[in-house]
């Protein structure tokens, strides 16, 4: 069994131009300093960098196949996350960054995921919505389920901005959905692993909180 993790330590949020650095960076800075969590928040694309992180932090914005193909660029950064997830760093996907968990995309064609979690990333089927989802959604989770909602409640929102989402998924991986036209996955979980669909970095409290729950996450404990 791996040893128990302490909290906070050194957290790298990849750059890969997927969007949403500064502000994942900031938003993980506050939940620390809110939460007295010591945490070194840095922004690299670096894999050795990658590679020795405690916790690891992927952002994202726009197409699933953009940002594929921009982690892939960076010579090395794509295997030195795989490995240090295998390895059991502790994980946060957000956005595009949570639906690179999947097996594959099928925005701009199909393109390869992870395949850390179950399911495809899909355009969402919402007759008589508009796409893209975008605003405050509550978020329907089982209170304690997961260490990552620790301290949240019924009624807590979450900022969404996508119009593609998991499907097919486990429901066994499912944490937290919504509701859009029927249910969305909102937070997904798989060993060390986690993602989010909504913008935690703009969720203003809850998202803080889920940061500082993740920053205290230890996945073998």
């Amino acid at each position: 069994m791996s040893a128990s993790r302490d909290a906070g330590g050194r957290v790298v949020v990849v750059d890969y131009q997927g969007g949403n650095l500064a502000s994942a960076a900031r938003a993980l800075q506050e939940a620390a300093a809110r939460g007295g969590i010591g945490a070194e928040i840095m922004v690299s694309a670096d894999p050795a960098t990658v590679r020795a992180a405690d916790r690891i932090v992927l952002p994202g914005q726009g197409a699933f196949a953009d940002c594929a193909q921009g982690l892939r660029s960076v010579p090395g950064l794509h295997d030195a996350i795989q490995a240090a997830t295998t390895a059991g760093t502790p994980f946060l996907g957000i956005c595009v960054g949570m639906q690179l968990m999947a097996e594959r995309g099928l925005e701009h064609g199909e393109t390869p995921g992870f395949g850390w979690i179950r399911g495809e990333i899909a355009r969402m089927h919402v007759p008589g919505l508009r796409l893209p989802q975008m605003g405050w959604n509550e978020l329907v989770f089982t209170p304690g389920a997961h260490p990552l909602t620790d301290g949240l409640a019924a009624g807590d929102h979450g900022y969404f901005v996508h119009s593609y989402a998991l499907q097919g998924h486990d429901p066994d991986e499912l944490v937290a959905s919504t509701r859009y036209g029927g249910e969305v996955p909102a937070l997904v979980a798989r060993g060390s692993r986690a993602g989010t669909q909504f913008h935690v970095e703009k969720s203003q409290r809850v998202g803080l909180r889920i940061l500082a729950n993740f920053l205290r996450w230890d996945p073998v404990a």
